[in-house]
């Protein structure tokens, strides 16, 4: 089979198709043939060797997938079903491949109503907005939700889960993303390129943080007594834990699960027609390095993803 690799870290360029052996699934595992596989930031971050969760080259990135079933060690899934998920995470999944070998309790089966690239565009942002709002912020009915960086990936999914919750919806987001944003049921606006989020937003019950930076304790003055902050992003600053616990707030980080019962609460939400992934612009295979380099570029309205 085909797979992308890189024999060093640096920028897209690195980036190469190499030959591989095809995975052998284990007991409980399944073989599947991917279609599309999601990119994230994050795999740009270990292109480049600015976070060393894979060790050393070489190595073969990539998470988000979806596909069909080429072989099943397990019940639960048949040959020729199409599934998606977000396997192994944080260890290597190996997902820019033609064939990935995955437990199936970390896959599920794929709606009729997604295409194989718009599922492949879901799990790591839908299962980081899920666990972020639902497991560790317990957003409830009548909460008030501040969603930072609404139109990004994680943050264009959160907002739908949120209302899906009951929630009022309030996001931050660029003036170009308004109209996006509120067609996905935001209910307030705060445009960040001219309004200082800190100023305008009181009385949230949970903030869901997907940019990191000084936003983190900025957030600090908008939420309610015994409010809650979760990020994506500075889940292990201490420090920042420590000030939120002091004014008696509730902090939490999102390390990312590959959930079972989280990806079925997606697949209901999608099917219930309350949720939708974005996908901005698609790549083929062969272009993996211009699809990093689009990664590279921030600023994403939504998602990107390689088809294969």
């Amino acid at each position: 089979m085909r797979v992308i690799t890189q024999q060093q870290l640096g920028g897209p360029e690195v980036l190469t198709i190499t030959a591989a052996p095809e995975p052998r699934p284990l007991p409980t595992e399944v073989l599947v043939r991917v279609k599309a596989i999601g990119l994230n930031p994050l795999e740009a971050r270990l292109r480049a060797g600015e976070f060393p969760m894979l060790g050393r080259p070489p190595f073969v990135l990539g998470w988000d997938l979806s596909g069909v079933v080429e072989q099943a060690r397990t019940g639960r899934f048949r040959p020729g079903e199409e599934v998606f998920g977000m396997p192994l995470f944080p260890r290597a999944a190996n997902a820019y491949a033609e064939f990935v070998s995955a437990p199936a309790l970390h896959l599920a089966r794929k709606p009729a109503s997604l295409s194989h690239v718009e599922a492949a565009a879901l799990p790591v942002v839908g299962l980081t907005a899920w666990q972020g709002l639902v497991d560790l912020g317990g957003v409830t009915a009548g909460d008030r939700v501040l969603v930072h960086g609404g139109g990004g990936g994680v943050g264009h999914v959160a907002i739908q889960i949120a209302k899906a919750l009951g929630a009022h919806v309030i996001t931050t987001a660029g003036g170009s993303k308004r109209e996006f944003v509120e067609s996905l049921g935001a209910d307030e606006v705060i445009d960040y390129t001219k309004v200082d989020f800190a100023e305008v937003a009181r009385d949230v019950d949970v903030v869901l943080d997907t940019l990191g930076g000084d936003t983190v304790e900025r957030s600090l003055g908008v939420l309610r007594p015994g409010g809650r902050l979760v990020t994506a992003v500075a889940d292990e600053d201490s420090e920042l834990a420590a000030k939120f616990e002091a004014a008696g707030l509730h902090f939490s980080g999102i390390a990312v699960d590959p959930d079972p019962v989280a990806l079925r609460g997606l697949v209901e939400l999608v099917e219930q027609g309350k949720l939708r992934v974005r996908v901005q612009e698609t790549f083929p295979f062969e272009r993996a390095a211009d699809a990093h380099r689009a990664l590279d570029g921030g600023h994403l309205q939504g998602k990107l993803v390689l088809t294969v």
